[in-house]
């Protein structure tokens, strides 16, 4: 309240000459009068703060009371660490490995990889490891190529030898013989067509609808050429697994393609109660330059094979490659790092606990025409573990263990021959 207001209170009190009588006593008029002004002027001093916290529901005709405003002081303040320093900085331990679908048996190589690498290492003070390895979900085939060549963290792929040496001949990729390397051959991959009981050889395909998997994988690409080689044309379907089976029960799909090794757990939950099988596919002379011989025997499907029966089939051999980086980069230094931890500890892949294509990945072994990776070679050289022969003997037998064959010594060392023969042709290629 300022000073004229404070004057009129002062003049209002003390007249005294007008009063009402509502209940018999006498009560000055002007002082009622009094209270008024000052509820009024308590309102006028409260009523900006009250405009300014209520926003737009506040009276807009009322005017904001006068505030005087002060320069603000600066205060000196703790220096602050900028956004960037804050940041965490990439790890540069970490590997990728582009695998195919999490079903396939890529993806569970990988897995291994990863799990059997993350154990045994030093941690550094804020939980770093040493080396860490991710798996990478991808198409499979030449899209993982491709992702290895141009998708940052993706340092290495899992792929089928045959694709690579197409892509090589084709130059669909450019010149993929200076841009990758490999570190190892991995394993072989077998070929399953599941069919329908009316299908009993893979002539009968011949204009039925066959599911090949996903379109432009590489599981497509192979299938495609397998049957073509064959002299098969079938009516092609790209469905998933699954979608396959239910079109095979209802008459829709008279077989679905696949290529993975052996066992595909998802075949489990078929049997030959159901109406499928497996069908047998023949080593004809146009397949025996890019693909090997193979079986299916009982211990691999109990479902779908009798205890005495076996069925031919084909496979075809993986490699793990890398992008041929500059030795100076830090994707080289990482792979250095990785193939030193991997070839190291190559005897834990072997434990029951792991897929047990590992038995037959001999990472010595060599891939005819292509350059593995200086650090890779060099590892192996420093252990005395390229002996070509010893190589191809023990690959040899570790395919023929894993085939379920069981050859006389006059037979054994037959096939042993056409082996040899078969990799001399890759070499020569």
């Amino acid at each position: 309240m300022n000073i004229g207001l404070r004057g009129n209170f002062i003049a209002i009190a003390e007249d005294r000459e007008t009063v009402c009588r509502p209940h018999g006593k006498l009560v000055p008029m002007r002082l009622a009068t009094v209270v008024c002004l000052l509820m009024a002027c308590m309102f006028h001093q409260v009523a900006p703060s009250i405009a300014r916290t209520n926003g737009p529901e506040a009276a807009p005709q009322m005017q904001p009371y006068p505030i005087q405003s002060y320069p603000m002081q600066s205060y000196p303040m703790q220096s602050m660490p900028r956004l960037a320093q804050a940041k965490r900085s990439p790890n540069t331990n970490t590997v990728g490995i582009v695998t195919g679908r999490p079903s396939g048996t890529d993806f569970a190589i990988a897995q291994d990889i990863s799990t059997v690498l993350a154990t045994g290492q030093e941690t550094g003070p804020r939980g770093e490891v040493a080396l860490r390895i991710v798996p990478m979900v991808g198409k499979g085939g030449i899209q993982n190529v491709r992702d290895v060549l141009t998708l940052s963290g993706a340092d290495m792929g899992i792929t089928p030898m045959i694709l690579l040496d197409r892509l090589r001949a084709s130059k669909e990729l450019g010149d993929i013989s200076k841009s990758l390397v490999y570190i190892a051959p991995l394993f072989h991959e077998e070929l399953h067509i599941l069919a329908r009981p009316e299908i009993r050889t893979v002539s009968d395909l011949a204009g039925r609808r066959v599911n090949l998997g996903e379109e432009d994988s590489g599981m497509e690409i192979l299938a495609r050429d397998i049957l073509s080689r064959l002299g098969v044309k079938a009516r092609e379907v790209n469905v998933d697994q699954n979608a396959a089976a239910e079109g095979m029960r209802n008459g829709d799909i008279a077989a679905t393609v696949f290529i993975t090794g052996k066992p595909a757990r998802w075949l489990e939950r078929y049997g030959r109660e159901d109406g499928f099988h497996l069908l047998p596919v023949p080593h004809a002379s146009s397949l025996e330059e890019d693909y090997l011989p193979a079986t299916f025997i009982h211990q691999d499907y109990p479902n779908l094979i009798a205890t005495d029966e076996s069925i031919a089939t084909l496979a075809v051999g993986s490699v793990l490659i890398a992008h041929n980086s500059p030795r100076t980069s830090e994707r080289y230094q990482r792979l250095e790092t990785f193939v030193n931890a991997f070839f190291s500890r190559i005897s834990e892949f072997e434990s029951p606990a792991r897929h047990p294509k590992w038995k037959q990945i001999n990472v010595a072994a060599v891939w005819p025409g292509w350059n593995r990776f200086a650090p890779a070679e060099r590892w192996l050289k420093q252990r005395r573990l390229t002996a070509p022969a010893a190589d191809s003997r023990a690959e040899f037998e570790r395919y023929l263990d894993q085939s379920g064959k069981v050859p006389s010594a006059s037979e054994r060392e037959r096939l042993f021959q056409d082996f040899l023969r078969w990799r001399e042709g890759i070499r020569d290629r």
